[in-house]
């Protein structure tokens, strides 16, 4: 079973001197990400879906054994709350099959704002074909409860696995794989603070167990700053012996 540990994007301008040499172009910051790590999570996705093309390009410069996950589109998670899902599924589909053997997982993180709605979700997971593996971040507390877990394991779904100021922590695995997001250890604000080595020790002990079950496992840090991210993945690289 593999275990595939990166960060949350790799274009941040403070990665200099961490990640990319000094004055190192932005055209070639992908290039040094891929020597350090096998994955990469693209929250660019997010805000502007990408062309066809660019996912073609993406499959060409990627390494080969390489993975990379995508944020689904705010214009579904977020504008429509998955409402009518499928045209957007359709162009997700389209590109999602340009990336081959390199795609790993589809996170689709819900808003907020978005409560709980067991028949919106049903219907959006049955849009889902088999071949893509997904993963579904829940922000709002209303949705962690067993009708929703047992959604996503009726339709092979990863749960997504959170760490972050005011977000539960909820080790479920409702899927094959599991997909863990890793905030920043802060307790007032997201996406800030760097884990200990205790604390990285901690889930390296749960990926294995994992991986002992017999499932892949998909680990993104999202505590950016300073670097946070990038020697947090590297610490938990080595804990977890990936070369």
């Amino acid at each position: 079973m593999g275990i595939y540990i990166g960060t949350s994007g790799w274009s941040y301008d403070h990665w200099q001197d961490v990640l990319y040499p000094d004055h190192t172009p932005v055209h070639k910051w992908l290039d040094y990400y891929m020597q350090q790590f096998q994955t990469v999570e693209l929250n660019s996705s997010f805000y502007r879906w990408p062309k066809q093309s660019t996912f073609v390009q993406w499959y060409q410069r990627l390494p080969e054994n390489f993975l990379l996950s995508v944020k689904a589109p705010r214009g579904l998670t977020h504008a429509k709350k998955l409402y009518a899902p499928e045209i957007w599924m359709e162009r997700i589909k389209a590109c999602w099959h340009e990336l081959r053997e390199k795609r790993a997982v589809l996170l689709v993180q819900l808003s907020p704002q978005h409560v709980y709605d067991y028949n919106r979700l049903a219907y959006f997971l049955e849009q889902i074909p088999h071949w893509m593996q997904v993963a579904v971040e829940f922000r709002h507390v209303s949705w962690h409860n067993e009708s929703t877990f047992s959604l996503l394991e009726q339709h092979r779904v990863a749960y997504c696995i959170m760490s972050g100021a005011q977000l539960p922590c909820l080790l479920l695995s409702t899927a094959p794989f599991v997909y863990i997001r890793l905030h920043g250890p802060d307790h007032q604000y997201l996406y800030g603070g760097s884990y200990s080595d205790t604390d990285l020790q901690w889930w390296a002990d749960r990926i294995n167990e994992w991986t002992g079950a017999g499932k892949d496992v998909y680990v993104y840090f999202n505590n950016d700053g300073a670097g946070n991210a990038v020697r947090n993945a590297q610490t938990l690289q080595r804990m977890v012996a990936i070369q």
